[in-house]
């Protein structure tokens, strides 16, 4: 018997895991888009190491979310708009639905302004990449050819992966990373608690939560595969946010070691001089922009997806437009107004892209405390409601990003 032969088992294993994962995978990665990288830049480049605890513990809270979304879409094959209407109502599926689609609309603009500052890199004015990358990512989905273009950028998106090379190369004190990472520091001022958000809403994303039920249900998954699910899940997140960890601590190295704040795209593809040298305005653009088109090609067609579907209104680029004009309407005021926002004269792209995700978390808590409710409803649930400690650690979380929102908006006051 070769050596070849006797693996066959654990071939076999592996070809079936990478069969069944995909959603949690890509869920997770989607966090290093353009408005991730410029979250974590800022805070990096701002805070030094001293939000990487922040990464640590939103990892085991987007582990417990995302996991319920995946065990949800497996019990019962259905989306989370979906269960939402059926469940509450439509004064509720309604605000919630608004919530979802400020939201997005903000990660939009977010994605749009990565479009503008990866193109402004190269020299060339945000006035014409923007239209054309809009025009570009509407043509790709209505047209169906998303899918082969899916692909390289995803490939090219990978650059992000860059940072971890970068990290090493730099020599960062690793003693102090790991006791920054496990030790716990808060301090008060309005910018601490918009990173903090922004870190948090960046992270756990209600369009992620929504995508990752989705997708689940859509595949079918079977409840005696769904351990495959569940690892798919936490390989998912995990990698994600190793690599967000690594933005952070390869910005704080090299940016905040010399005092450097991150304001714009090109201070932040500084952090990648110690890896690409001259060419590292080059690898940020290129990384950056390919991030900004993926998400900028899903996020408004999803919206118009789970608004219509939770609404019961008309749904599908199937469609001809007369049938399910809300939808294609949706689409498209979700592209133009993104695109109308980001190319204000003078709007600042990458405190836009940043400050998009802490609105994300503001209002992350109307999603969560649906989505808890739903999980621990035996009717639908079964046996497949929460434990104990999954409720305990989502409430905690829900709760801290309530607290944090509160104290964002008293904090004026109190000065």
């Amino acid at each position: 018997m070769t050596v070849w032969q006797r693996f066959k088992p654990l071939r076999v294993r592996l070809l079936a895991l990478l069969a069944i994962l995909g959603p949690g995978l890509i869920t997770a990665s989607a966090d290093n888009d353009a408005p991730g990288i410029a979250t974590y830049s800022m805070a990096g480049s701002t805070y030094g190491y001293r939000f990487l605890w922040v990464i640590l513990v939103i990892t085991v809270g987007e582990v417990i979310v995302m996991e319920m979304a995946g065990r949800m879409g497996t019990v019962t094959g259905k989306g989370a708009a979906d269960l939402i209407r059926e469940q509450f109502g439509v004064r509720v599926t309604a605000f919630a639905m608004v919530c979802l689609l400020i939201a997005n609309l903000g990660t939009t603009i977010g994605e749009f302004a990565g479009v503008a500052a990866g193109t402004e890199l190269f020299g060339l004015p945000r006035y014409i990449s923007v239209p054309l990358a809009a025009l570009l990512v509407g043509l790709l989905v209505i047209r169906g050819s998303y899918r082969y273009v899916e692909k390289v950028l995803l490939v090219l998106s990978l650059a992000a992966m860059s940072y971890i090379i970068t990290a090493f190369i730099e020599h960062p004190n690793w003693g102090e990373v790991l006791r920054q990472a496990i030790t716990p520091t808060l301090q008060g001022g309005t910018d601490y608690l918009l990173t903090l958000l922004a870190v948090v809403g960046t992270t756990i994303t209600p369009w992620g939560i929504v995508y990752m039920q989705a997708s689940v249900a859509d595949k079918g998954v079977a409840l005696d595969e769904y351990k495959y699910t569940r690892l798919d899940v936490v390989t998912g997140s995990a990698w994600g946010n190793v690599v967000s960890a690594f933005i952070v601590i390869c910005t704080a190295a090299t940016l905040f070691a010399v005092g450097i704040r991150v304001e714009t795209a090109e201070q932040a593809a500084m952090a990648l001089a110690p890896l690409a040298g001259v060419w590292a305005k080059g690898l940020f653009a290129v990384g950056l922009l390919a991030a900004s088109l993926l998400a900028a090609s899903v996020l408004p067609l999803s919206t118009a997806y789970a608004v219509s579907e939770a609404l019961g209104w008309e749904r599908g680029l199937d469609r001809p437009v007369r049938e399910a004009r809300i939808f294609y309407g949706l689409y498209i005021g979700i592209i133009v107004l993104s695109v109308a926002i980001v190319l204000i004269p003078g709007v600042p792209l990458f405190p836009l892209m940043w400050f998009s995700q802490s609105v994300n978390a503001i209002l992350l808590p109307v999603l969560l405390v649906l989505v808890l409710s739903l999980a621990n409803d035996k009717r639908l649930m079964g046996r497949w409601t929460n434990s104990r400690l999954q409720n305990v650690l989502a409430w905690v979380l829900t709760g801290l990003i309530i607290l944090t929102t509160v104290f964002l908006f008293a904090s004026p006051l109190m000065s």
